[in-house]
């Protein structure tokens, strides 16, 4: 039986990742910094390479940013002719939800929640650590109840800079000591373990709601910078959105199977 190739495309406020999954095990991936539009084509290309020859390769996309998702898709375009499968348009995310019927999620949230829960088939916290952080519940049964979202480490850092008269221009990182010898430093410190302390705050606010304490998980561009080394903290998983990707397309092809009752999806 000939390998099934996917090529998932995570489309963010600040990066793009894109990653080949063959038979559903990711092999590779190719990370895309959204201020350098003009090396979009140069990574498409790279990411599409593994599958461009293979007639039945599929490539499943999910965006939060349109502006760099047409140049993207646009790239893609160019270089294949394969379609794009959008996440939520096209293909559902496979996870139950609990919200408020006007309620607008994110697409990487609900990936990230239905890939945590693929995993680990409990209860669970998922915490991406982007150009935002959100902090979101997934309860026993697989549902997403949503959570928490507020500001990241560089944007906290930026508002910083831009609502102050003498706060400086400062890159987030992981501060060398808590207490900061100087302007930079202290503003590094006090984002850092800020972000830290309301993760972990929210997380002990949502074991309260649920009556169970969640397993954690992190990912996003931020995820190990931030929790790493903490121990309250069960995994770290960089990859958890193409994940969320690759479930989604197993989830819609698997139902096209049924509904067909055979294997020629």
């Amino acid at each position: 039986m000939p390998e099934q190739r996917l090529l998932a495309v995570s489309i963010g406020n600040t990066r793009t990742r894109l990653g080949v999954f063959v038979d559903g095990k990711l092999t590779e991936t190719v990370t895309l910094d959204n201020a350098r539009p003009g090396e979009v084509d140069d990574a498409v290309a790279r990411a599409i390479e593994p599958i461009k020859a293979d007639a039945q390769a599929v490539i499943v996309a999910s965006t939060v940013n349109p502006t760099v998702s047409d140049q993207v898709f646009e790239a893609i375009a160019r270089l294949t002719d394969h379609a794009v499968h959008r996440v939520e348009r096209d293909l559902p995310v496979p996870v139950g939800r609990q919200l408020d019927p006007e309620a607008l999620v994110g697409e990487d949230r609900l990936l990230n929640a239905a890939a945590a829960y693929d995993v680990l088939k409990q209860a669970c916290v998922v915490v991406d650590a982007g150009t935002a952080i959100t902090v979101d519940f997934v309860d026993g049964a697989g549902t997403f109840h949503g959570g928490a979202i507020a500001p990241g480490g560089q944007l906290m850092l930026d508002a910083l800079n831009q609502r102050t008269a003498q706060l400086p221009d400062v890159e987030f990182d992981k501060p060398d000591e808590v207490i900061g010898h100087n302007t930079a430093q202290a503003m590094r410190s006090g984002v850092f373990h800020g972000l830290r302390g309301l993760v972990h705050e929210l997380v002990e606010q949502i074991a309260e709601v649920a009556g169970t304490f969640p397993l954690v998980v992190v990912t996003g561009g931020d995820g190990a910078l931030l929790f790493k080394d903490d121990e309250r903290i069960d995994r770290v998983v960089p990859d958890l959105t193409l994940m969320g990707i690759a479930l989604t397309w197993k989830a819609a092809a698997e139902q096209l199977k049924d509904a067909n009752g055979n294997d020629d999806a």
